[in-house]
């Protein structure tokens, strides 16, 4: 089977492109608008398929079609503003589909726009195939178990300050700054503003740092799947208080109407944030948050918490696609249609991505 990789010489474009290569079973194919450009930046082994393909090009389809796609991995970002007509490109070519999306809206809409039209055609389309709502969900899945009723749940995500950041996912995490978005906070949908709502989050591993809301698909994907719950929140993390509170005072102007294209500040904002490095570590982490009760009706809080060394972090985000690829290899799932990225892998499918990396769980679970 054939395998493109669109976006395959990005920051996570590449490492799934290496670990599909070195787990085998496949054709891989790196796919970008510059392939010759894109093969020495990336450093990816020669023998990885290079195409020439851009999503913007009105030939986009049949030069995608042309390439004989047994599995199509969507991670050229950011995906607000794109469409659905890669996703329906790959179906039409006779390829299961797979993305990274991050955008709420993306994500949350997909089965409704895509799943007739991949079922007809007896294909799995999946969205939103990385650490949210992927993982998390997985993880909350989990843990979930351990208590007769769930009230409230909450993530965060810390990544290390030495971590590579892609242009594409800075612009995707600045276009909602300041910008109002719903969360379901005391079993009410309210108001909260990207990269306001600041809270004090202490993680394993890692110790306390400032959090900040952002928008996600898991904001509107969670209370469907666990009826009754009354809070749903996400925060990000930053490791240097500096650059968290430049981008919470942005986000803060823009609140009160000062006009500040920020999302356009991508490139040099990445370079920017790449000379404090040396300030900060590349030690990064996740944490899940649980509060319910117990079946003899104690209230308890559960939590996981997740810490990668080594600038390991960003393999994460790239694990659930790289399951789901070695599962359709495998025939391992049946299911066919379109549908955002939950329930088709555990934990224990991530536990042991962790491990390649010497990533660290844990779990604590308290009285509330």
């Amino acid at each position: 089977m054939r395998i493109v990789v669109l976006g395959g010489y990005g920051n996570f474009g590449a490492r799934i492109c290496r670990a599909l290569y070195e787990r085998g079973g496949a054709e891989v194919i790196a796919a970008g608008r510059d392939p010759d450009y894109g093969q020495r930046m990336a450093r990816l082994d020669s023998r990885i398929g290079r195409a020439r393909l851009d999503l913007s090009t009105p030939n986009f389809a049949s030069a995608l079609n042309d390439l004989s796609p047994g599995i199509v991995v969507h991670c050229a970002g950011p995906y607000q503003s794109q469409g659905y007509h890669v996703a329906a490109a790959a179906i039409d070519a006779g390829a299961h589909y797979i993305d990274l999306a991050d955008g709420r809206d993306f994500v949350a809409n997909f089965a409704e726009r895509l799943h007739p039209h991949a079922r007809a055609a007896g294909l799995l389309a999946v969205s939103g195939a990385s650490t949210l709502p992927a993982l998390s969900s997985a993880v909350i899945d989990s843990l979930v178990r351990r208590l007769a009723q769930i009230e409230e749940i909450k993530m965060v995500i810390a990544p290390g300050q030495r971590a590579p950041l892609g242009v594409a996912t800075l612009a995707s995490v600045l276009g909602y700054a300041g910008w109002p978005f719903k969360w379901l906070s005391g079993g009410e949908w309210t108001d909260a503003y990207g990269w306001q709502e600041l809270q004090r989050v202490d993680i394993a591993g890692l110790g306390t740092r400032w959090a900040a809301a952002c928008d996600v698909p898991d904001l509107a994907l969670l209370p469907a799947r666990y009826p009754g719950i009354a809070t749903v929140e996400f925060r990000a993390a930053l490791e240097l208080g500096i650059e968290h509170f430049a981008l919470w005072l942005a986000a803060a102007l823009r609140r009160k109407d000062v006009a500040l294209p920020i999302e356009r500040w991508g490139a040099p904002l990445s370079r920017i944030a790449r000379s404090l490095n040396w300030f900060g570590s590349a030690r990064g982490g996740m944490l899940v948050s649980l509060l319910g009760a117990r079946e003899d009706g104690s209230r308890a809080r559960i939590e996981w918490h997740l810490t990668a060394d080594d600038n390991h972090g960003p393999e994460i985000p790239c694990m659930a696609a790289i399951l789901l690829v070695q599962k359709l290899l495998r025939s391992e799932i049946a299911t066919r249609g379109a549908f955002p990225c939950m329930g088709f892998l555990t934990l224990a499918d991530f536990e042991a991505e962790f491990k390649r990396w010497q990533i660290r769980t844990v779990v604590r679970e308290g009285a509330a």
